[in-house]
């Protein structure tokens, strides 16, 4: 494992030793685990209906750059930004954000673009939230395309695990940068770093045939997860962070509360990957649970809001 995974996996876990306002409820975890439900994991990249999988693979990791640098990040707002695709259908959140990517990818049409081109490119029912964080991603994104020549999918060909691949990207793309302090502290996330590291390794598995290695990726600590964990009784609230996430009050990036939720939110990855002695890779176990925060029949407490790049 390298240093950085290292040091996500080290640092959640003390956050979680010292946490006060989070509480992992080992009982009702490990009866979730026994139901054998993480045995049926699913990549979370096979559920999308939009034709994504059907690209070769150097074009959906291409694609990938780009949607990971502006897309998998705070959807969240009331009322929620939401777009309709060419036969008006109404989409919002990631959806709706690969979509427009994926549309003017397969269009082939350039990236780089103004302010006010990229605005109106995002406009929906509201503005996006972030949207000039957004466009300062794009920004980076495109200075980084220039140095290496317009062509991600051949600068990282030759990664084929995960821990060279993460140390790659968080040297080489700042915005994928998710640290904080805990109690004087460091403590490392790199959630949207992991999640992309992760989809470049399945589509090669899937698509390439590759023998890739994703196992030592710690997992997502994001927002839906944790709701998830929540509503099944895995995470526990204490009564002031109850308050503040079901009246949907925004928690602030790096606070102790938000970093709590985050942190267990990776020790309980971990932990589910450790019992199932590791025949299940955390992130498997992290797509699987972020596809049940897709379920509409799912009965679900709110997610904490934090206004942020990370996740």
């Amino acid at each position: 494992m390298s240093k950085l995974l290292d040091n996500i996996s080290n640092s959640t876990k003390k956050v979680v030793e010292n946490a006060c306002y989070v509480k992992i409820n080992y009982d009702v975890l490990d009866k979730v685990i026994e139901d054998g439900r993480f045995n049926k994991t699913k990549y979370w990249l096979e559920d999308n209906n939009l034709g994504l999988l059907d690209l070769s693979s150097k074009d959906i990791i291409n694609f990938l750059l780009i949607y990971h640098a502006i897309g998998d990040y705070c959807f969240w707002g009331d009322p929620k930004w939401t777009i309709y695709d060419d036969k008006q259908n109404k989409l919002d959140g990631s959806v709706a954000m690969m979509y427009l990517v994926l549309k003017r990818y397969k269009e082939k049409k350039s990236f780089v673009m103004s302010f006010a081109s990229f605005k109106e490119w995002l406009k929906g029912n509201v503005e996006i939230p972030l949207l000039k964080e957004r466009y300062n991603c794009l920004l980076e994104m495109n200075k980084y395309l220039e140095r290496i020549n317009n062509d991600f999918y051949y600068e990282i060909n030759k990664y084929l695990d995960d821990s060279s691949l993460l140390e790659y990207i968080v040297n080489n793309l700042s915005y994928y940068n998710d640290e904080c302090m805990y109690d004087g502290k460091k403590v490392y996330f790199y959630k949207r770093a992991q999640l992309l590291v992760s989809d470049i390794l399945h589509v090669r598995k899937l698509i390439e045939k590759k023998d890739v290695v994703y196992k030592n990726l710690i997992g997502c600590a994001d927002y839906k997860i944790p709701q998830v964990m929540r509503s099944l009784g895995i995470l526990e609230y204490n009564q002031e962070l109850s308050s503040l996430v079901d009246n949907k009050i925004p928690l602030e990036y790096g606070s102790k509360m938000e970093v709590e939720i985050r942190a267990s939110d990776l020790v309980v990855l971990d932990y589910i990957a450790n019992k199932l002695d590791n025949k299940v890779a955390r992130m498997d176990v992290n797509d699987y649970i972020w596809l049940l925060g897709q379920d509409k029949n799912m009965k679900m407490k709110p997610y904490h809001r934090t206004l942020t790049i990370y996740y």
